[in-house]
């Protein structure tokens, strides 16, 4: 079995990274965080529009997904900044990312309480330097492609991501499910066209049922708001790629799953519990999915594209593949791997699996993929109705 080193934590799970994330439980207390990071040399953080004003649901969407980043395997230590007066207290979010991770270093502050934004700032600043300093002493150890969680996406499709990146990612999903690992495949937009090829794939009758209905209550969720899923999926950019429809673009979407059974069927950033491949039900946003993978548990994540896009996750390596060779050259300081070569009749996609099996060796030895040289801190959640 193929080694790993990464960071091994006491519940067991296994990070690639070793990150110290600073999270802003509102809006409000976005720029108190971005100034608190850039302080501390090592320390990474998000941004959000959300945290207040929600309906209830939306609220606890939010609070899930900020949750999930903080508990999960890539993280040593976390401060929640709250403002005080919002839905979402950061007292709160801390006490959940320390009750589900209790090993964990968690802080939490709260602007009004601190006296405004530059005390909060000092404070946040203490507290992330003593954290970045017990991270650095963390020791690594060895794990192996069983440890992974493998979030599988693609953003900026054409009409070669399901000929070439997409299948190769689909090898790649094939191989970490045979060592023992956990595989995510979402998007559920853009399996629209496809559920039978995916529910014929369930381990049971009730995974099965769970796929169609996962999929038609999306599309009815749209219809409600007497919309046209297809007004916006495929995408611009999608239909100058050479994509003609949904059903096409999903008939290459799933190629991303490769080819072993479906296990489970889970909600928008709930905890991925199943070694094997699990289907998330997320938006086909690349953000927005992206988001609730890595709440969800992802510790690797694999982003095919034709058109090409920067996008990566504060805490969690964002692998990005090209699925023709134009858009790895027209953008390379994006794209990391060139399953265009495929196309070129250059490489098999075994070849390309095998190039991303070694990248995630390496990044385990500490190689930063270029979403992290790029310093990309996307984070988006699936708002489900209007602000109040």
């Amino acid at each position: 079995m193929k080694k790993i080193m990464g960071y091994r934590r006491e519940d067991d799970k296994f990070g690639l990274r070793n990150k110290v994330i600073i999270i802003p439980s509102v809006h409000c207390a976005n720029k108190v965080c971005e100034n608190i990071a850039k302080k501390c040399d090592g320390a990474v953080y998000i941004n959000h529009q959300h945290g207040c004003s929600q309906l209830e649901f939306d609220a606890l969407q939010t609070r899930d997904v900020l949750i999930g980043h903080g508990t999960n395997a890539n993280v040593f230590g976390v401060l929640i900044v709250g403002l005080g007066c919002e839905v979402i207290q950061a007292e709160v979010l801390a006490l959940k990312i320390k009750e589900a991770t209790p090993y964990k270093k968690v802080e939490f502050l709260v602007i009004q309480e601190e006296g405004g934004s530059q005390k909060s700032i000092e404070k946040g600043v203490k507290i992330i330097n003593a954290m970045l300093k017990e991270a650095a002493n963390f020791q690594k150890s060895e794990g192996d492609f069983s440890d992974l969680i493998l979030g599988t996406e693609c953003g900026g499709s054409d009409s070669y991501s399901g000929l070439s990146a997409n299948p190769a990612l689909g090898s790649l999903s094939d191989f970490i499910i045979d060592e023992g690992g956990a595989v995510i495949l979402a998007e559920t937009t853009e399996l629209i066209g496809c559920e039978a090829l995916l529910a014929k794939r369930a381990k049971n009758d009730k995974v099965a049922k769970k796929v169609y209905d996962t999929i038609l209550n999306y599309e009815n969720l749209v219809k409600s708001f007497h919309a046209d899923i297809r007004g916006a999926n495929p995408s611009p950019g999608n239909i100058a790629g050479g994509l003609s429809s949904i059903e096409e673009k999903s008939l290459g979407c799933v190629y991303k799953a490769g080819t072993r059974t479906l296990m489970d069927v889970i909600d928008y950033a709930k905890p991925v519990l199943s070694k094997g491949l699990t289907f998330m039900n997320t938006p086909g946003n690349d953000i927005e999915q992206l988001s609730a993978m890595v709440a969800g548990g992802a510790n690797i994540c694999v982003f095919t594209t034709g058109r090409g896009t920067p996008t990566g996750s504060a805490i969690v390596p964002t692998i990005k593949m090209s699925s023709n060779s134009f858009c790895y050259q027209n953008m390379n300081d994006c794209i990391d791997i060139n399953a265009g070569e495929i196309l070129d009749g250059a490489k098999t996609k075994e070849d390309i699996r095998d190039e991303l099996i070694e990248l995630i060796v390496k990044i385990g030895d500490g190689h930063l993929v270029k979403a992290e040289l790029n310093e990309q801190n996307d984070f988006s959640v699936w708002r489900l109705a209007t602000t109040c």
